[in-house]
């Protein structure tokens, strides 16, 4: 049985927590596979409560679609894998005020040559 591919997986519903099982099924991952992830990765760590039942927030199932990307169809380690989250977490997203200043500057251009037509 193939594995479906990250656009394959279904959309995540609005709902606070989620039990391992929705989990299960919204990441393609069997509940034991979860469950090891959680000894492996430091940053899935889902709340516990009665009975000692897992329940998962949003921003976990988002996690452990990743997880699943790097080791099922990048080819990552487990160690690999957790590099990786590792290194993604520290860094920091592009500055928009870099990318930003080089559409101020190009707009500049325009306007003055448009104000030379203008003239």
């Amino acid at each position: 049985m193939e594995r479906p591919a990250k656009s394959e997986l279904p959309p995540i519903p609005a709902k606070r927590y989620f039990t391992i099982g929705e989990v299960s099924e919204l990441c393609a991952v069997k509940a034991h596979v979860l469950r090891y992830w959680e000894q492996e990765f430091a940053q899935l760590r889902p709340v516990k409560r009665r009975g000692n039942r897992r329940y998962y927030q949003h921003h976990e199932v988002l996690l452990i679609r990743r997880i699943r990307e790097l080791l099922y169809e990048e080819g990552f380690t487990i160690s690999g894998a957790r590099q990786r989250l590792e290194h993604d977490s520290e860094t920091p997203p592009e500055t928009a005020p870099a990318s930003s200043a080089l559409d101020v500057g190009k707009l500049r251009a325009e306007i003055t040559a448009i104000l030379k037509i203008l003239a």
